[in-house]
């Protein structure tokens, strides 16, 4: 069982910056992981996941080239850097473990066996 906490969520007005952090409770090594979100009203959507080993990533079309995910096996943590933030980037972000040992990136969250409590990021314009 792994257990998953995120933080760095905030308040910031439109075209900061924040990072994400999530930390896991047992070694994710070989774990995909990846960054969801949920804004009110909303579904909970994809946006951005990386591989075991660090070297595949997958970010959904509305953050690219504004987000980055990271990780660092040897500290079990997940990064999720935020830059040009937009109102519409308000959600509460939640990190995701896939524990089925594969190498391609999922995107939909039914692939992941362990969530985090979410971290809340809001945006003002």
């Amino acid at each position: 069982q792994v257990q998953l906490v995120e933080s760095g969520g905030g308040l910031v007005q439109a075209g900061a910056s924040l990072k994400l952090s999530c930390v896991a409770s047992g070694r994710i090594s070989w774990y995909n992981m990846a960054w969801f979100r949920q804004a009110p009203g909303k579904e909970r959507e994809f946006v951005a996941g990386i591989g075991w080993s660090g070297t595949t990533t997958s970010y959904a079309e509305s953050v690219k080239g504004r987000f980055a995910i990271s990780r660092d096996n040897a500290k079990n943590t997940v990064y999720l850097q935020m830059n040009s933030l937009k109102p519409e980037d308000t959600a509460v972000y939640y990190c995701a473990a896939d524990s089925t040992f594969r190498g391609r990136v999922q995107t939909t969250s039914r692939e992941y066996d362990y969530w985090g409590q979410g971290t809340q990021v809001t945006i003002s314009a």
